[in-house]
């Protein structure tokens, strides 16, 4: 019952303080700290969690989880390592491949790329890059005998190109002996396809049938490595390196956390610094309540005095102002909290505008692995922050509330 009476007392000063324009400025301040603090750090860890989803799907979906590749000759037992590979539990999936590695030329010069040979039916378990181009530029890689290519959207538009049109890699031509390098073998394909997977892979990468790169670096049944999927990314080093070290051959091996694991790790140092900054944010804008609560205890003197001398205990005092600065709290977490996540469920959309409102782009595909700002909100980050603001929201209530409770009835009232 003293604490529903604390309560009361509290929601009534919370608006009575209103009539003093400049505790309320403070006080809507605070609040509006609060709440911006509160929706920046949703729409941050959303964009962040957008990131995570991203690179696990559609980056690492593309990328090879692990690779076995042979040490100076090409892997000739390959169905022996792929045999291996599905009795791994925690491997998913195992497919050959033929890489190659040279130049195009464009406008002003040459561009290397690395052109990758798949065996579409080993390759679809293996990766989802199917996904990310037409069926006709898939079914192009199935004609094994064909010199067929298809292209990274970016790497496309770069070299000028289009579907129909044909282009040449430049290898270098090493002699047997490996010590001296001939004139530039050519290679001439087609290109069937254009693929659309967003980001540094588009610029760089291209796909040719397995049996054709083979055939063209002389491979006969041989290929350059086996690529490999698990079901958890983060125990493909272990479980690439048990495959490989339990292979005859020697083989280098080599994960996803080697070649984009840097990614993984800027993601989560962004999302640490940014977390740690914008709660101390909130931190500041709680400490206006501090400031909100000294003036309300000063201007509610009388009041707390003639609440005492009534007989109110001095806890329920405190709870009185802890309840009048917890509003400010509370108001500030329901406003972030649904600005937040309105604004990171639009992220992506947002972003758009902006990019075409101003004519710029957000995130560019020579420099990052997307070329979007993704977003993925999730209930348990809302709810952590909301958590977060209110505790120390609460917190910068205590002090002032425990001097309200201090206040000599008897002095108070002398000095009305």
């Amino acid at each position: 019952m003293r604490a529903l009476l604390a309560m009361w007392v509290g929601w009534r000063f919370y608006f009575a303080r209103q009539s003093n324009r400049f505790i309320s400025f403070i006080s809507f301040a605070s609040t509006a700290g609060i709440a911006l603090g509160v929706a920046v750090l949703i729409v941050v860890l959303s964009a962040m969690n957008g990131f995570e989803k991203e690179l696990e799907q559609r980056l690492l979906g593309v990328v090879s989880h692990g690779e076995l590749i042979g040490v100076n000759e090409p892997i000739r037992q390959w169905q022996s390592i792929v045999d291996d590979a599905n009795k791994v539990p925690g491997i998913l999936a195992a497919a050959p491949f033929v890489r190659m590695q040279g130049l195009v030329q464009k406008v002003g010069g040459f561009q290397g790329i690395t052109v990758l040979g798949v065996d579409v039916d080993s390759e679809e378990e293996v990766s989802n890059i199917k996904q990310f181009m037409s069926a006709d530029s898939w079914h192009s890689l199935a004609q094994q005998d064909s010199n067929n290519i298809v292209l990274g959207k970016g790497l496309a538009k770069s070299l000028d190109l289009k579907v129909g049109q044909s282009l040449s890699l430049y290898m270098p031509n090493i002699s047997q002996s490996q010590s001296k390098i001939g004139a530039a073998k050519s290679y001439r394909f087609v290109v069937s396809g254009i693929f659309e997977l967003g980001g540094e892979l588009d610029m760089s990468t291209a796909y040719i049938p397995m049996q054709y790169a083979a055939k063209a670096l002389k491979l006969g049944d041989s290929v350059s490595g086996v690529r490999i999927k698990v079901d958890d990314v983060f125990a493909a080093p272990r479980l690439i390196r048990d495959l490989g070290y339990s292979q005859q051959q020697y083989v280098y091996i080599s994960d996803w956390t080697r070649t984009q694991g840097h990614l993984y790790q800027d993601i989560q140092l962004v999302r640490m610094v940014m977390y740690l900054v914008l709660a101390l944010v909130i931190a500041v804008a709680c400490f206006n309540i501090v400031s909100t609560l000294v003036m309300a205890v000063r201007d509610k003197q009388s009041e707390i005095a003639i609440l005492l001398t009534m007989g109110m205990k001095k806890a329920s005092v405190m709870l009185i102002f802890i309840v009048q600065g917890a509003f400010n709290g509370v108001l500030g977490c329901a406003i972030g909290g649904v600005l937040g996540t309105i604004t990171a469920l639009n992220l992506s959309a947002i972003a758009r505008g902006i990019e075409s409102l101003f004519g710029i782009q957000l995130l560019s595909a020579d420099v990052y692995f997307i070329d979007f700002l993704p977003s993925q909100l999730k209930g348990g980050d809302v709810m952590t922050v909301i958590l977060l603001a209110f505790v120390m929201s609460v917190i910068a209530t205590l002090y002032p509330a425990w001097k309200a409770s201090q206040t000599p009835p008897a002095r108070a009232l002398a000095g009305r």
